[in-house]
């Protein structure tokens, strides 16, 4: 009997075939909830050196469609328009550019979120299949030996093990990215809150 080596490969190699299938759908979640972290972590320190930058009076970078939407606001004259309902406009088109901008730098969370959730149950299928496989292998070789339970085990256990290596981080990822991403969306409230109000 080959006994499979204790490492995320070697577990994966000697599974049964659903136990692959649920493997290989858990490392794929994985794999791609390290890509939106980094991604996310770029994200965050990009957007918060444009806010410095900006708010010290340089280029504003990647901020520039929320620039413009307070450039096309401000130049945009409506006829007895006070410089009050002025403002207001230009600050509710830069509120919806900043909504707009907000939601595009967010785009990984809600997958984070998803594996997060869904991760642990999906390596919990695994697991109890790799349960329902032992008990068909003592079933049918009406053996209860160790020989027999292990690999159906071993199967279930590297599930939840794949399971939770997907959700863990995407756990983590989630609630620390979100509570960054909402100080960046509070910092960029203040500051087209102040842009708005320099309008004349």
């Amino acid at each position: 009997m080959n006994l499979a080596p204790m490492s995320p490969i070697g577990m994966f190699i000697y599974a049964a075939p659903v136990s692959k299938i649920v493997m290989a759908l858990l490392l794929a979640a994985a794999v791609w909830t390290w890509v939106l972290i980094i991604d996310g972590v770029f994200v965050l320190l990009r957007v918060s050196k444009a806010l410095d930058r900006v708010r010290a009076g340089g280029d504003i970078g990647v901020l520039w469609p929320i620039e413009a939407a307070a450039q096309e606001a401000s130049q945009t004259e409506l006829p007895n328009e006070t410089a009050h309902q002025k403002r207001d406009r230009v600050l509710q088109q830069m509120n919806r550019a900043a909504r707009e901008f907000m939601l595009d730098a967010e785009g990984g969370l809600p997958v984070l979120a998803v594996v997060a959730s869904a991760g642990p149950f999906v390596g919990l299928f695994g697991t109890v299949w790799g349960i329902m496989s032992s008990f068909s292998g003592i079933a049918q070789t009406q053996d209860t030996s160790l020989a027999v339970v292990a690999p159906g085990i071993a199967d279930a256990l590297a599930a939840t093990a794949y399971g939770l290596a997907a959700a863990i981080p995407a756990a983590i990822g989630y609630n620390r990215m979100g509570m960054a991403f909402g100080d960046l969306r509070e910092k960029l409230s203040r500051y087209v809150k102040s842009y708005a109000s320099s309008v004349a």
